[in-house]
């Protein structure tokens, strides 16, 4: 399976709470909700949906899959609702139990199994394990080169501050860029792959 990494982000690389107010407020974050003015159904809609039809799996950290667990169940019938419903779901996570995964399809995955795990998956045939949000789990895979595309939709926004993606440790890090459109609204919707990866 290649993962493929999907986030909303701002010019200055905040990834938090682009869904809703009071998504993730953790830091005093104040503009959750941020991404929804700039929403394209046209072009964004459009990578939404393609990118779910090649996913076969989805990948999360506690947190989004908290979130994501708490709004989607509820949407049955939509049929975006109800792909993201069946689909099989993995959360890493080191502090929900196995009783706690009550979102159908979610299979718990240790935190400090998680790298392993991970690997495996990846090593599986089959279509695409997504990643979306859960921005302390992809900073470890970016970290860990443990990816096959990043998917961005760059907002034409300035947040000043809140949780990032991007690994700080100092590593030079090369990717191509595979694709990339902009949005009547301003965004860029850019897929890149580590460099030298067919």
């Amino acid at each position: 399976m290649r993962i493929v990494i999907s986030e909303f982000i701002s010019l200055d690389g905040v990834v938090q709470a682009p869904g809703g107010p009071q998504e993730d407020v953790d830091g005093g974050f104040a503009h959750g909700g941020w991404s929804h003015p700039f929403f394209d159904p046209e072009v964004m809609g459009a990578a939404i949906g393609e990118a779910a039809g090649r996913a076969e799996a989805l990948l999360f950290g506690r947190r989004t899959w908290q979130t994501m667990a708490a709004a989607w169940p509820e949407r049955a019938g939509d049929p975006f609702a109800d792909q993201m419903n069946a689909f099989r779901k993995y959360v890493v996570t080191g502090t929900l139990g196995d009783d706690d995964m009550t979102w159908n399809n979610t299979v718990r995955i240790p935190g400090e199994d998680a790298l392993a795990r991970i690997r495996e998956l990846r090593a599986t045939e089959g279509g695409d394990l997504s990643v979306m949000g859960s921005p302390t789990l992809v900073r470890t895979l970016l970290s860990e080169g443990l990816f096959d595309e990043l998917r961005l939709m760059i907002m034409p926004v300035i947040l000043g501050g809140g949780k990032r993606i991007f690994p700080e440790d100092g590593v030079l890090r090369t990717l191509e860029l595979v694709s990339t459109v902009t949005a009547k609204t301003g965004v860029h919707v850019t897929t890149y792959r580590p460099a030298g990866q067919a």
